[in-house]
C-alpha cells in the first residue's frame, strides 16, 4: 500500500509534468501526449512516468524519442514547480492502456453486431 505522502508526491509530479508537456515542450514531434501516471521512488531519486501517445506506430516512436531528449528540461521544470528534497531522474514509459482499451471496445462492438 502506498502511503498518503507518496500518493500526494506522485499526483503533484503528474500534474506538473502534464502541464510541462502541454505548455513548454515545443518539439513538433510531440503531438497528443498525456501523462497518465507517475511513480516516484521512496527516496525521491527516480520517477517512472507513463505517457499515453496518440498516433501511428511511427509517430509514437518519434514522439517518445523527442520526449527522451526533453527529459533534462522536464526534470529542471519539475524541480521549479514541485518542491522536494531531490528532483527525481525521469524514466519514461509508454502507456498502451488506451490502445488496448480501444482494441477491446472494437472486439465488443463486432460481437454485438453479430
Amino acid at each position: 500500500m502506498i502511503p498518503d505522502r507518496m500518493k500526494r508526491v506522485n499526483e503533484a509530479c503528474k500534474e506538473a509534468l502534464g502541464e510541462i508537456v502541454q505548455e513548454k515542450i515545443k518539439d513538433p514531434r510531440v503531438g497528443f501526449v498525456t501523462v497518465t501516471r507517475v511513480e516516484v521512488s521512496p527516496d525521491l531519486k527516480q520517477a517512472k512516468v507513463w505517457l499515453s501517445v496518440l498516433g501511428t506506430d511511427e509517430e509514437v516512436d518519434d514522439c517518445m524519442r523527442a520526449m527522451e531528449r526533453a527529459k533534462g528540461f522536464m526534470r529542471r521544470e519539475l524541480g521549479r514547480r514541485v518542491r522536494m528534497r531531490y528532483t527525481p531522474e525521469l524514466r519514461l514509459r509508454l502507456d498502451r492502456g488506451a490502445e488496448v482499451s480501444e482494441r477491446v471496445q472494437g472486439i465488443l462492438n463486432r460481437l454485438e453486431e453479430k
